[in-house]
């Protein structure tokens, strides 16, 4: 199979004068090859090469103006390609993979947007895993047995050139080169059996990973998961599910390859270790002859060993959503946080024509923060989120699809009007500085949009054609982000000083609205062979 796409968002997002202009392209490739009955190999490539780009043309308006200042020219490419070799044996099989993935980033922002100046902020990041994974799983009568081992050869390397504001409303440049590369590995087994007639089925796991990057990472002892589930069937409709177990991540290779002035690998010395998450789940599956089925679930979710900033005491999981480098900073180890919450759940699998999910989630979420008591919401805590997808397969293979979202106010932190006027520091950052003693603390509105999708398919001996036509946000809905805080302007564009300032020497700010509700169109055509 064999599929590759490109956006023309870029002359899309021109035609509407937005301030930035995307353009995606990406392909997709799998090959299967049956060697024998006990024996095949299966081949998968995925790669992107992503470019968005300033429109300085659309720098009519003060919101437009404020991005353009702030925002960087983005390049990214990456591809994720592997092998996958299995053999069968009566009761059991063997699972062989080795794969390679590799992410380049390139963020840059010049002086005034002018290529002839300076630059202001060069990033750049390279991500390499090398992978190996071995697993065997086996039947026996009732028992099903599951275990392996895996390695990793990782590579990271990154250029920082960054001018950051400092709490004490100075100006840092940072500038580094670093070149990481180290070993992970792990090992993992899990044993699942059936009881009463298969009513209920129990299963126990056990993960351990550690890596070669610190002292802090090297013990598997240290990094040890647990985890079991258990499943009973009440009868033919009702089931009910309960799981538990504890689950470690690696920080971000932007966290672990972080190096200060002197070349120092701050995060190592600084014992980062492994995000902890353990949780407890449990709830009931009702299922009906028509391929309808209803779950709801609670959860709870405890985190430990969060990174948090050393130099804004702020906790990685508040920091906000939006994107761009996420952790390129000193960090420690010491945040905690959880999540709670219900979630209902209906499926539809396709019947007459007709498929459908419904998911309703009522959560909280809340992590730690250096500079304040008790927990902060995090940048995820939206407090409801619904998902509503739908679609009908009609004749002549036409197919109509819809997709409806509605989730609660994300929270914000407000800004520090005062630190922001700040002339020397306006001038390098060109945007707000938060206030991180709030964090958290304000919330926007609720957010809620409609997708529309029309497909098109053709049959052919040896592919297939599917042509499609999409509308994004379908009835426009704008939905309210924080407002923008800026400096007000004179007729020539430059920032008007604070009449009333000395030392230091501030602006005149002020607030404008900010909205995100443009209707995107798309046509597209994916060809599988």
């Amino acid at each position: 199979m064999l599929s590759v796409r490109r956006s023309y968002l870029k002359y899309l997002f021109t035609a509407l004068e937005l301030p930035f202009l995307p353009t995606y392209n990406d392909v997709q490739l799998k090959y299967k090859f049956n060697i024998n009955a006990k024996n095949e190999l299966t081949y998968l490539l995925l790669g992107a090469y992503d470019q968005s780009v300033l429109n300085l043309n659309s720098n009519k308006t003060e919101a437009e103006q404020y991005i353009l200042g702030y925002l960087p020219a983005q390049t990214q490419w990456n591809y994720t390609n592997g092998i996958v070799y299995k053999h069968y044996r009566p009761n059991s099989f063997q699972t062989w993979v080795v794969s390679r993935n590799m992410l380049d980033n390139r963020f840059a922002k010049h002086q005034q947007n002018n290529t002839s100046l300076p630059l202001t902020y060069d990033y750049r990041s390279q991500e390499i895993e090398n992978k190996f994974r071995f697993e065997h799983t086996a039947r026996k009568q009732s028992w099903k047995i599951n275990a392996g081992i895996a390695a990793e050869y990782v590579k990271y390397n990154n250029q920082t050139y960054n001018i950051i504001s400092l709490p004490n409303a100075n100006v840092d440049t940072v500038s580094y080169r670093s070149d990481i590369a180290f070993l992970k590995y792990a090992l993992f087994a899990q044993l699942s059996r059936r009881f009463w007639n298969e009513q209920l089925t129990l299963s126990a796991g056990l993960r351990m990973d550690a890596n070669t990057y610190s002292a802090a990472m090297k013990n598997l002892f240290e990094q040890t998961s647990p985890r079991i589930s258990a499943s009973w069937k009440l009868n033919d409709r009702l089931t009910w599910n309960a799981n538990t177990g504890r689950y470690y991540q690696l920080p971000s290779y932007t966290i672990l390859g972080y190096r200060n002035a002197q070349g120092q690998l701050m995060n190592q010395n600084n014992q980062v270790h492994f995000m902890q998450n353990t949780h407890v789940v449990s709830g009931f599956e009702y299922s009906l002859p028509s391929n309808l089925r209803f779950t709801i679930e609670g959860f709870y979710k405890k985190y430990n060993r969060y990174p948090q900033s050393i130099r804004t005491g702020l906790s990685l999981a508040n920091t906000g959503g939006d994107f761009g480098v996420v952790g390129d900073e000193a960090m420690q180890s010491v945040s905690t946080g959880r999540s709670y919450g219900l979630e209902f759940f209906a499926q539809q699998k396709l019947y007459k024509g007709f498929y459908g999910l419904l998911a309703i989630t009522l959560f909280r979420s809340e992590f730690s923060n250096a500079n304040q008591q008790g927990l902060a919401p995090s940048s995820w805590d939206q407090r409801l989120i619904v998902n509503l997808t739908a679609g009908k397969k009609l004749k002549r293979n036409w197919e109509l699809g819809a997709k409806f979202r509605f989730t609660g106010g994300r929270p914000y932190t407000p800004y520090d009007t005062i630190l922001s006027s700040q002339a020397a520091l306006w001038d390098v950052t060109q945007t707000g500085q938060f206030d991180y003693t709030r964090v958290n603390q304000s919330r926007l509105p609720v957010n809620h949009q409609l997708d529309i999708r029309i497909d098109k398919k053709y049959f052919f001996k040896h592919w297939n054609l599917n042509l499609y036509f999409d509308i994004q946000n379908a009835y426009a809905f704008a939905a309210k982000e924080q407002d923008i805080l800026t400096v007000q302007r004179n007729g020539q564009g430059q920032p008007i000083v604070d009449p009333n300032s000395t030392s230091p020497q501030r602006y005149l700010m002020k607030y404008l609205p900010s909205s995100n509700g443009t209707v995107l169109p798309t046509l597209g055509v994916i060809i599988e062979y």
